[in-house]
C-alpha cells in the first residue's frame, strides 16, 4: 500500500495534473482618479499570454497555478507590475498613474494599442480618443465627437458642418446611438451642426461599422456606443471652458473615499444673449425685423457606488434642449423646442472571477413642440417617442480559449407620431388631434469568442429579435460571425458577416435629420427593414509596430428600405402607412486606413472608394422613385480622403491639422423650363410662369468638397492645468457648395424673364475661434 501511495504522489501523470491546475485572475483597471480604463492590457510576459479590459475596465485571465509577474498597461499611463502566487481564484484591482513623461513617448490616450487591434477578431471598429477629439480643430471651437468620427474611413457627413453620420451607405436613422446603454434618438443640436455629447463628460466612444457583436441590435448600419466618465474618486475637481458660442462646466469628486464618485457636467450656448441685446437696441425702429432667439443646453450627471467586493451600482442622467423663438411687435409669436431626456440605472454583480453580469433599466424620451400665436389664434404641433427598457448581459470566461456572452433586452415603445391643436381666445376655434402607437421590442442573444489556436480566433453569435404591436408581430434570427487568422506576428486576415433588423423608422422627407422628423413603428403594412453585410480585410503592423495599415472590403445589401410617395402627408396623419413605399439598397466599397498612435507625431490617413444604390419599384398607385430605375442617394460619395496630424511641439504646445476631400454630393436640378402658355391648344389665362423639367433623381453632382482645419493647444499655468485652444476652420477659405438654386435673369429694358442662372450657396468661410479651458 505504501508503495502504491508513493507511486501516486510521484506519478508523472499526477504531477502534470498538479502543474496544469488553472485558476482565474480577475479584477478592474482604473486610472489614478478612479476612472475605468477600457482596453487596458493585462499580460503575463513569461507565458506569452494576456487579455484586454472590457468597456467597464473589467478583465478575466485564466492562468496556471504558481508565481507570476503580471504587467498592466494603458496608453497615457505608467505601466504597473504585480507579483503574485496564484493558488486559488484571485481578484486584482489595479490603479494606474498618469504618465508624467511630457516629451518622451507621447501616446494617444484612451484607445487600444495597434497590436491589440491587429489581434482582435472585430472588424470595422474604432475607439475614439477623447484626447484626440479635444486636440483637433473644431467649428466655433466646439469639440464634437461625432464630427471626429466623420474623419474615419467609411463614415460620411450629411453636409457642410453637420454632425450626422452616414456609415457605409446607410441613412442617418440606421445608426444605433447609445449613452450608457440608453438609446439616444436625436444626437444633434442646432439642426445637426453639433452633437449632444459634452466631451468633458465622455469616457470612451466605440464605433462599429461591421461584424456587429451580438449584444447590439435594432439598427442596420452602425453602433455608436458612448460611455460617460465616472468621476474622480480621490479629489474634488472642476473643469470647463469658455468658447466662442458656448461655455461648459464640469464638477466631479468622491461620494465616499474609495467607494464611489460622481460627475455633473453642463453646457450652454449664448446666441440668445447677443440677439436679445441687438433686438432691444433696435426696438421701435419702423423697418427693423427682430432676430430670432436660439440657444441649446445639455446636462449630464453620473454617480457610482461600490456596495461590496462583488457589487457596484451606476446612475446616469441626461437632459438636453434646443430652443428657437421669435416674437414680433405685430402680435406674432413662434416657439420651437426639441430635445432628449435620458436616465439609466445599472447594477454590476460579480458571481465569480469567471462570471459577472450587468443589469440595467433605462428610460429615453425625445420630443419636439412647435407653437404659433397670432393675435387671438394659436396653433401647436408636436411629436415624441418614449422607451422604457430593461436588459441584462452576462459574461463568462471558463478558460483562456472561450469568452461567452449572453443576455436579453425588452423595450416598450410609445410613438407619439403627431399632435395637433388649434384654438382661439374667443372659443370659436378649438380642435385637436393626437396619434399614438405602442410597440414591444425584445431580443435574446448569445456569443462565443473562441481562440482555436495562437493563429486562429473566431467569434460567433446569434440574436433572436421580435417586435409586436396591436396589429402585427415580426421577428427574426440575426446571425453574427467574425474571424481572425494571423499569418505572422505582423499580419492578420479578417472576415465578418452580420444580419440586422430594424423595427422603427424615421419619417423624413429630407436628406438630413431634422427635429421635426417622426419615429414610426413597423405595423401591418410597414415591414421591418433588413440588412446584411459581409466584409473582409487584411492588417499589417509596420515600422517596428508604430504603424497599422488596414484594408477592408465590404458589401452590404438591404430589403424593405423606406421612402415616401410624391406629395406624402407626413404630419398628424393617422393613415401614415399609406405614404410609405419600399425598396432595396446595396452598397460596396474599399477602405484603406493607416494610423500611428505613438511618438510626438500621431494621426491617421483614411481613404474610401465606395458606391451606394437604391431602387424603389412602382407600387401603391405610384411610379415608385425615379420611375423604378436605380439611383444614388444624395449622400453617396465616390471618393473620401481624410488626413489627421497631431504633433507635440514641446511640453506646452500641440499643433493639429485635418484635411478632408470628398466627391461632391448629389442633387436633382432642372434641365430646363417651358412656359405653359406656349403649348399649342393651351387655354388663355394659363399661369405664364415657366415650369421646370427634372431629369433622373440625383443626376447632378456638386463640386468636390475639400477643407483644411488647423489648431493649436497652448498649456498655461504652473501645473499646465489650463490651456488656450485656437482653431481655424476652413483655413484657406474654400467656398464649398451647401446647395444650388436658380436665380431669375431679367431683361433690363423690358423686365421680362429671359433665362435662369444657377447660384451656389456656401455656408462657412474661414472661421477662427479661441477657447479657454481649465481644470482646478
Amino acid at each position: 500500500m505504501l508503495i502504491l501511495l508513493l507511486w501516486a504522489l510521484t506519478s508523472p501523470r499526477l504531477a502534470w495534473s498538479q502543474e496544469t491546475r488553472r485558476f482565474t485572475l480577475s479584477g478592474t483597471v482604473r486610472g489614478s482618479r478612479g476612472e475605468v480604463l477600457p482596453g487596458a492590457s493585462v499580460a503575463v510576459p513569461a507565458l506569452n499570454t494576456g487579455t484586454a479590459a472590457d468597456s467597464l475596465g473589467h478583465f478575466s485571465l485564466p492562468l496556471p497555478a504558481g508565481r507570476h509577474q503580471v504587467v498592466v498597461a494603458f496608453v497615457g499611463y505608467q505601466q504597473a507590475t504585480r507579483e503574485l502566487n496564484l493558488t486559488k481564484n484571485q481578484r486584482l484591482n489595479v490603479d494606474l498613474q498618469e504618465s508624467g513623461n511630457e516629451l518622451g513617448e507621447v501616446v494617444v490616450e484612451g484607445s487600444v494599442t495597434l497590436e491589440e487591434k491587429l489581434k482582435t477578431t472585430q472588424m470595422g471598429v474604432e475607439r475614439l480618443s477623447i484626447r484626440e477629439a479635444k486636440l483637433l480643430p473644431a467649428l466655433f471651437g466646439e469639440v464634437d465627437i461625432l464630427k471626429t468620427l466623420q474623419l474615419k474611413p467609411g463614415v460620411q457627413s450629411g453636409g457642410e458642418g453637420t454632425s450626422g453620420l452616414f456609415v457605409r451607405g446607410g441613412s442617418a436613422d440606421q445608426n444605433l446611438v447609445l449613452l450608457d446603454n440608453a438609446l439616444v434618438y436625436n444626437p444633434n443640436h442646432l439642426f445637426g451642426l453639433f452633437s449632444v455629447f459634452n466631451s468633458d463628460a465622455v469616457q470612451s466612444v466605440d464605433l462599429y461599422k461591421s461584424g456587429f457583436p451580438a449584444q447590439f441590435g435594432g439598427r442596420l448600419s452602425s453602433v455608436v456606443d458612448v460611455k460617460l466618465r465616472e468621476g474622480d474618486r480621490q479629489h474634488y475637481v472642476a473643469t470647463g471652458g469658455i468658447g466662442l458660442i458656448s461655455s461648459r462646466l464640469t464638477y466631479e469628486g468622491p461620494i465616499k473615499q474609495g467607494k464611489g464618485s460622481f460627475i455633473v457636467s453642463g453646457r450652454r450656448t449664448y446666441f440668445d444673449i447677443f440677439t436679445r441685446a441687438i433686438n432691444k437696441a433696435n426696438e421701435g425702429k419702423e423697418d427693423y425685423s427682430p432676430i430670432p432667439d436660439y440657444y441649446f443646453y445639455d446636462f449630464n450627471a453620473k454617480a457610482n457606488y461600490t456596495l461590496g467586493d462583488k457589487d457596484q451600482v451606476f446612475l446616469t442622467t441626461y437632459l438636453g434642449r434646443d430652443v428657437f423663438g421669435f416674437a414680433s411687435t405685430g402680435g406674432f409669436d413662434f416657439n420651437f423646442s426639441w430635445g432628449n431626456t435620458i436616465g439609466s440605472l445599472r447594477w454590476n454583480h460579480v458571481f465569480s472571477p469567471k462570471l459577472f453580469v450587468n443589469t440595467s433599466v433605462s428610460v429615453s424620451n425625445y420630443k419636439y413642440n412647435l407653437t404659433n400665436r397670432l393675435d387671438q389664434f394659436s396653433f401647436g404641433l408636436g411629436s415624441n417617442i418614449t422607451d422604457y427598457s430593461a436588459r441584462t448581459d452576462f459574461e463568462y470566461t471558463p478558460n483562456d480559449r472561450h469568452v461567452l456572452k449572453a443576455g436579453g433586452l425588452l423595450t416598450r415603445h410609445k410613438f407619439g407620431v403627431g399632435r395637433l391643436d388649434a384654438n382661439s381666445t374667443d372659443g370659436r376655434v378649438n380642435f385637436g388631434s393626437d396619434v399614438n402607437y405602442f410597440g414591444l421590442e425584445g431580443a435574446l442573444y448569445a456569443s462565443d469568442n473562441y481562440k482555436a489556436s495562437d493563429k486562429l480566433q473566431i467569434e460567433g453569435g446569434l440574436r433572436l429579435t421580435g417586435f409586436s404591436t396591436s396589429t402585427n408581430q415580426y421577428g427574426g434570427l440575426e446571425p453574427r460571425a467574425s474571424a481572425r487568422y494571423s499569418l505572422n506576428d505582423r499580419t492578420s486576415l479578417k472576415a465578418s458577416y452580420a444580419l440586422m433588423y430594424q423595427y422603427v423608422h424615421l419619417v423624413t422627407n429630407s436628406g438630413a435629420s431634422l427635429p421635426t422628423d417622426i419615429w414610426y413603428p413597423s405595423r401591418l403594412s410597414v415591414e421591418p427593414q433588413r440588412s446584411q453585410q459581409a466584409s473582409s480585410g487584411v492588417s499589417f503592423l509596420l515600422g517596428q509596430g508604430k504603424y497599422l495599415l488596414t484594408n477592408e472590403l465590404y458589401y452590404k445589401w438591404g430589403q424593405n428600405q423606406v421612402d415616401f410617395r410624391d406629395g406624402a402627408q407626413l404630419f398628424v396623419n393617422p393613415e401614415l402607412d399609406a405614404e410609405f413605399i419600399f425598396g432595396k439598397s446595396w452598397s460596396y466599397g474599399n477602405e484603406v486606413y493607416l494610423e500611428k498612435k505613438t511618438g510626438r507625431t500621431t494621426g491617421w490617413i483614411g481613404y474610401t472608394l465606395a458606391w451606394n444604390w437604391r431602387n424603389f419599384q412602382p407600387q401603391r398607385g405610384t411610379n415608385g422613385v425615379n420611375n423604378g430605375a436605380d439611383f444614388h442617394p444624395n449622400y453617396d460619395r465616390r471618393h473620401n480622403l481624410t488626413v489627421v496630424v497631431i504633433h507635440q511641439l514641446n511640453a506646452r504646445i500641440n499643433l493639429t491639422a485635418s484635411f478632408i476631400y470628398t466627391s461632391g454630393s448629389l442633387t436633382t436640378l432642372p434641365l430646363g423650363r417651358f412656359g405653359l402658355q406656349d403649348i399649342p391648344g393651351a387655354r388663355t389665362g394659363v399661369d405664364p410662369r415657366p415650369v421646370p423639367i427634372y431629369p433622373d433623381r440625383n443626376s447632378y453632382q456638386l463640386i468636390p468638397y475639400h477643407r483644411l482645419d488647423l489648431g493649436m493647444v497652448y498649456k498655461i499655468g504652473t501645473r499646465r492645468n489650463q490651456d488656450l485652444t485656437l482653431s481655424i476652420y476652413n483655413a484657406y477659405n474654400r467656398r464649398n457648395a451647401y446647395f444650388v438654386f436658380f436665380d431669375t435673369v431679367r431683361d433690363k429694358a423690358t423686365d421680362r424673364t429671359i433665362g435662369f442662372r444657377a447660384r451656389q450657396v456656401s455656408l462657412f468661410p474661414v472661421i477662427p475661434s479661441l477657447t479657454y479651458n481649465f481644470r482646478f
